[in-house]
């Protein structure tokens, strides 16, 4: 488990440092204080404006700590503790967790006797719009809610509402909230005299087809020219109430700036200084006027027809108009977005990136703004304008498991994906993180080409080298041992080499010479290249070559289970030779020394089974198999423990532990 060691360098300058085994790395103060505990997280909305499902997983993170207390000191530290041995700061902290848990308990028993309240303003619009939304007008989950008993009187509910914002009751008018076929949420109607003189609840059922405990409400609130509240104007069907919001293409800005009524039967010319005037421009300023529609699945904002009645362009209550003023011809050139439906579909589709090395998988190396609409060609582009690289096709990306919180295994082919979306989608969740790697030749080549991770061991010398082998798709394993031979250095220039499977210490296949290697996996189990002993190539009719695995046993559930660890191997064994013979042969082989080797127990094991052996056995007696496979089936087990420390193997993460000193070829 990791700990972390925290070193204080100012009163606010904090430096962590994790403490992984032997592997010491910096942490930033997020991870190091909020990630350690386990439980449950919600992963944060990367995209404002974009309603994604929140996506929650569990947190595995949570570390132990193991105590050790002297046996003298046994009896004062494990006794039982009184209130009065409690500092009093904890007493009072346990007793506010304890008052809390209390309040939640009886929140949540009481819930289905009151309604939820949401409250918005043209002041939450004003904080809100271009800040945390941008698309219709405002979050609910921001504005003030009201916990209200469902049987009092919406009347009443008015009363408090003055009391929280000022706004005397004669001065509130209230709309309902509804949601369009098209998925926009707009305030639809103004409750009539009869509706406010129901229940909360009974209004809330009305209003609410989903029946849960909420009722979305919108306070409209006029003003008179020394901004006291006044009574809002008489509304009748012929009146339409509309939201401005107004767009800076310099400053890249999108803001509320208030709201107004106008006639069905009249016309966006006819209220052009009354929106100048909401904008603060000169009254005869020009402009533009859009319609923002709808911002789901894809963006629709249409330019306005001034001359139309709204009536014709079938505008009615809550709906927004989006302006600016008139681009010059030589602006549409000079601003990124220079129109509010060029940035509304930037917003809708622009997606920050953190990038990770492949082979940091938990550190971000840097971000970038990007487009969800982005094809392959634009991200990898990017990302080489950011890392400095001429040849963008030697970027690789691989996406991200949202599950594991790890790179996926396989990384995204060439030109594979079309959008960056897709890169991001992890089933139905989005997420914004990519891992890339710098390749020293071009994706497309390397694509051709078939890379296998083989950790080459030398005849005598203790130390792996972990090698990339590329080499064409159509290449035989022969191919792969002679690009070795190439690489590392033998015990003799004639010596000759095999390719092993290895799996969890046991040794699964030999491959032929003739295999071809497109379809060799290393991605599970490790690829191992030897020498083949000299007394392998001739062996007698009476010999046998067995396998010999390390193992210690556990104890599990009241049965008896093998652990397997340490790096397997082949041995010759002869006819009629007893078990103190080979003893030697695999101690010299080892070279473990007397007293540790003293210690060690050798057994017979077929099926996980152990049949202990004794110095006088014949060991060729048990094996009667030919052949080197069967691993699962029977070996000469090697019992003691397991000492050498472990270490991660290089290849891949999924790899098990391997216990030689490992260096890396590329």
């Amino acid at each position: 488990m990791s700990t972390f060691n925290l070193c204080l360098s100012a009163a606010y300058d904090l430096k962590l440092y994790k403490f992984d085994d032997e592997r010491v790395t910096k942490e930033d103060v997020r991870r190091a204080l909020e990630e350690q505990y386990g439980g449950e997280e919600e992963l944060p909305q990367t995209n404002p404006g974009y309603n994604n499902t929140p996506f929650k997983f569990t947190k595995y993170s949570n570390a132990y700590m193991l105590v050790y207390i002297r046996v003298g000191d046994k009896d004062k530290i494990i006794c039982d503790v009184d209130e009065k041995d409690i500092a009093e700061h904890l007493r009072m902290r346990l007793k506010k967790e304890q008052e809390e848990k209390e309040d939640k308990r009886r929140y949540k028993a009481q819930a289905h006797l009151y309604t939820i309240i949401k409250v918005a303003r043209d002041e939450d619009l004003k904080e809100q719009i271009g800040k945390d939304i941008y698309f219709d007008l405002v979050d609910h989950d921001k504005v003030r809610s009201f916990r209200i008993q469902k049987q009092t009187p919406f009347n009443l509910f008015k009363e408090e509402v003055a009391r929280e914002f000022g706004i005397p009751v004669q001065f509130q008018r209230y709309w309902i909230w509804a949601k369009r076929q098209n998925h926009t949420y707009r305030p639809n109607r103004p409750l009539t005299p009869q509706e406010e003189a129901q229940t909360v609840g009974a209004l809330r059922d009305v209003s609410n087809k989903a029946h849960n405990a909420e009722l979305k409400l919108f306070l409209e609130v006029e003003h008179g020219q020394d901004l006291h509240p006044v009574p809002p104007p008489d509304k009748n069907k012929e009146d339409i109430l509309l939201f401005f919001k107004l767009y800076d293409p310099e400053k890249e800005e999108l803001r509320y700036v208030g709201r107004s009524f106008v006639k069905s039967s009249g016309k966006p010319m006819e209220i052009l200084t009354k929106i100048n005037e909401l904008a603060g421009f000169a009254p005869d300023e020009e402009i533009e006027l859009f319609e923002e529609i709808k911002f789901e699945p894809t963006v629709m904002c249409e330019r306005l027809d001034r001359r139309a009645s709204f009536r014709f362009s079938q505008i009615e209550d809550g709906d927004i108009i989006c302006f600016q003023k008139k681009p010059l011809p030589e602006g549409e050139e000079k601003f990124r977005y220079p129109d509010v439906p060029s940035f509304l579909e930037y917003v809708k589709n622009r997606q920050i990136v953190h990038f990770r090395a492949l082979e940091r998988p938990k550190e971000d190396e840097f971000c970038l703004e990007l487009a969800k609409n982005h094809t392959y060609d634009d991200v990898v582009e990017r990302v080489a304008q950011h890392l400095g690289l001429d040849d963008p096709s030697k970027i690789r990306l691989t996406p991200h498991n949202c599950y594991s919180q790890q790179p996926k295994p396989n990384p995204i082919k060439y030109r594979s994906i079309d959008r960056l979306l897709d890169m991001l989608i992890h089933y139905n969740q989005i997420s914004d993180i990519l891992y890339y790697e710098v390749l020293d030749i071009p994706l497309p080549e390397l694509q051709c080409l078939k890379t296998l991770k083989v950790a080459f061991h030398h005849a005598t010398k203790d130390e792996a080298i972990v090698l990339n082998i590329r080499l064409p798709r159509q290449s035989t394993v022969g191919d792969v041992l002679n690009e070795i031979k190439t690489k590392v250095e033998l015990s003799h220039p004639n010596a000759e080499l095999r390719l092993l499977e290895v799996f969890y210490h046991k040794i699964y296949k030999i491959f032929p010479l003739n295999e071809k290697i497109e379809n060799i996996n290393d991605q599970y189990w490790t690829l191992r290249a030897e020498e083949i002993p000299e007394e392998e190539k001739n062996l007698g009719p009476n010999s046998r070559l067995i396998h010999v695995y390390h193992f210690t046993k556990e104890n599990a559930q009241n049965q008896v289970q093998i652990q397997n660890f340490g790096e397997p191997f082949f041995l010759v064994i002869h006819e009629g030779e007893n078990l103190a013979n080979v003893k030697v042969r695999i101690q010299k082989k080892l070279q473990v020394p007397d007293e540790e080797f003293s210690k060690w127990k050798f057994a017979f094991l077929s099926l996980g089974r152990p049949e202990y052996l004794e110095d006088s056995d014949i060991v060729s007696s048990r094996f009667q198999r030919r052949d080197v496979y069967g691993a699962w089936e029977q070996y000469l087990g090697l019992e003691h423990s397991d000492t050498t420390p472990k270490r991660a193997y290089a290849t891949n993460q999924n790899r098990h532990t391997f216990e030689k000193p490992v260096k890396i070829y590329n």
